[in-house]
């Protein structure tokens, strides 16, 4: 995993999905502490990810995008369908490619973690 940037202050409290654009990390954080820390990419210039704070609005295990066709295991929903999910393709190609606008993560066993622990309603931070 990438060295995680500082977490944003709106992390430090209750449960957060902390995404730094900079660092290009994502920390699952409960209580101001780091559970799990995982390698992330985002949106291209024409997809981006949007920042700000958000929450989590639904998520689905064995997604399949309904626009662009292509499998988003472990999705968790947070923004008029942006998502932090699996991606193969990230697994494969590191940062040589991008996502539509989600939150792809490479390391499958820790998103599955944070699937396994994240509750709708808990944060997502994504910040620069």
């Amino acid at each position: 995993t990438r060295p995680p940037a500082k977490p944003d202050p709106r992390c430090l409290t209750g449960r957060a999905l902390c995404v730094s654009k900079a660092s290009r990390t994502a920390l699952w954080m409960v209580d101001g502490k780091v559970r799990t820390a995982m390698d992330v990419r985002f949106g291209s210039a024409y997809t981006p990810t949007r920042e700000g704070q958000f929450k989590v609005n639904f998520k689905s295990r064995h997604h399949r995008s309904t626009i662009y066709h292509t499998p988003m295991p472990y999705a968790m929903f947070f923004s008029r369908g942006q998502a932090v999910h699996y991606s193969a393709d990230f697994a494969a190609r590191g940062y040589a490619g991008a996502s539509h606008g989600c939150v792809n993560v490479r390391d499958k066993a820790k998103i599955a973690k944070v699937f396994a622990e994240i509750r709708p309603g808990d944060k997502v931070i994504v910040y620069k």
